[in-house]
């Protein structure tokens, strides 16, 4: 096990080190100079420089890097170039809607998606079977913020249960705060549940066809016994996977949910650094988002080898 971790680990770290450099290159290579868009077009040529060599933009490339690098190791993400604030604040302050509602995606998601998948499969080739794999099609199909768009529309707009957007803060209390989350979390759940749901049914229905399960039906086992005794288990091993990993891509999935609804998340200030070329905002957040998704997937490789001990044995 102590090998496994370590090759998980390494694995982790190399991956985060080689998302700091496509990240910084990335941003480097985008069209605009900050320092002109933060003055203006009629900003003097020795305003911008001045403004260049205030904000460092003026160092060598590899020495913004390292630099970049340096204080990441210390827990700093740089100062915003058009906020007056530090990005770890910025993020701090961004964060507190974005978690909840990837959260709260993600518990509708599972909640819908691995009861009707266990249902689909347990009901396989009959219209109900039929039914559902239709429906889990249209579901990934369709893009989340179509989704949002069509809820906005009937629960804002014409039922007016919810707001169409906004968000009033925890401190308004936690009912608003949860109603303004639900639209977005239903439109960011839907296209996740179904596929979910459709790993779900695959992997009950393969394993419905295993050995072991034969075994324990000829020794008298009812359909439910081997069901909720046997089968289960092992058919959310990919189920687990999957939650762990979609986690991580709801939470990055809101930039586009939290820009539909106005939210004032992780999203939403990622949207408007890029629109305002404020570099260290948009380094900062996409890190964190891309740091999730690697964080996610470890943590899941190792739920996956405590429920699958053979998955230990093999990396050794």
């Amino acid at each position: 096990m102590s090998y496994f971790l370590f090759r998980r680990l390494l694995s982790l770290l190399l991956t985060l080190l080689l998302a700091t450099i496509v990240i910084f290159a990335v941003l480097e290579i985008v069209p605009g100079d900050p320092a002109r868009l933060m003055l203006g077009i009629n900003a003097t040529e020795d305003a911008v420089a001045a403004l260049r060599e205030q904000l460092g933009l003026n160092q060598p490339l590899l020495t913004r890097y390292f630099s970049w690098i340096g204080g990441l190791l210390q827990g700093d993400l740089g100062r915003s170039f058009t906020y007056s604030s530090s990005v770890g604040e910025l993020i701090g302050e961004r964060i507190w809607v974005s978690l909840p509602l990837a959260l709260l995606a993600l518990t509708l998601s599972t909640v819908i998606a691995v009861p009707v998948g266990l249902y689909a499969a347990a009901r396989r080739g009959r219209a109900s079977d039929t039914a559902i794999m239709a429906a889990t099609q249209f579901g990934i199909a369709i893009p989340n913020f179509w989704f949002a768009l069509l809820l906005v529309y009937l629960f804002a707009i014409v039922l007016r249960w919810v707001p169409a957007g906004g968000f009033p803060g925890w401190e308004a209390g936690i009912w608003p705060a949860l109603k303004a989350l639900a639209l977005p979390a239903i439109a960011l759940a839907l296209p996740q549940a179904a596929i979910l749901s459709r790993i779900a049914r695959s992997a009950l229905i393969e394993v419905l066809g295993e050995d072991f399960i034969r075994t324990a039906r000829a020794k008298g086992l009812t359909r439910s016994q081997t069901l909720w005794h046997h089968a289960l288990r092992n058919a959310l091993i990919p189920v687990v996977t999957i939650m762990g990993l979609q986690f991580a891509f709801l939470l990055a999935g809101t930039i586009i949910i939290e820009n539909v609804f106005y939210l004032p998340g992780l999203g939403r200030l990622v949207f408007q650094a890029i629109t305002q070329h404020d570099l260290p905002v948009v380094q900062g957040t996409v890190l964190l988002l891309v740091a999730s998704v690697v964080l996610t997937n470890f943590l899941v490789d190792l739920v996956y080898a405590w429920i699958d001990p053979r998955l230990r044995k093999t990396a050794q």
